[in-house]
């Protein structure tokens, strides 16, 4: 993931913990927010209560790479938060959650529809 793609500063993170939508599941907890820019960021939060430092980082690596797999919309900041079960998920797991989560919030990049020619 790219330096303008990631969330950096406390301040941008807590306007999305402040304003935005909030949508969870089991192992995640995605806060979106409309940002003025033409990209989307995204900021990873894994606190204590997920597991040591090992693991915290093992879980934010994976949903990094899982945001960096999906076609999101420009225009928002996104923060992923992981729950307790994050620990033990695989990154398939962590994977699907956050594109539901993503498709639920909104920001996935809409498809277009194929066309048939008849």
């Amino acid at each position: 993931m790219q330096k303008e793609q990631r969330l950096r500063r406390r301040k941008d993170f807590a306007a999305v913990y402040r304003q935005g939508r909030v949508q969870s599941s089991q192992l995640l907890v995605v806060r979106v927010l409309p940002n003025d820019s033409q990209v989307s960021r995204f900021g990873f939060v894994a606190s204590k209560v997920v597991g040591g430092a090992v693991v915290r980082n093992r879980v934010k690596r994976r949903l990094r790479e899982a945001a960096r797999r999906l076609a999101v919309r420009d225009g928002f900041d996104i923060v992923v938060g992981a729950r307790k079960p994050a620990a033990d998920a695989g990154f398939e797991a962590l994977s699907s959650a956050l594109a539901s989560l993503a498709e639920r919030t909104g920001v996935l990049a809409q498809e277009p529809a194929s066309r048939e020619t008849t």
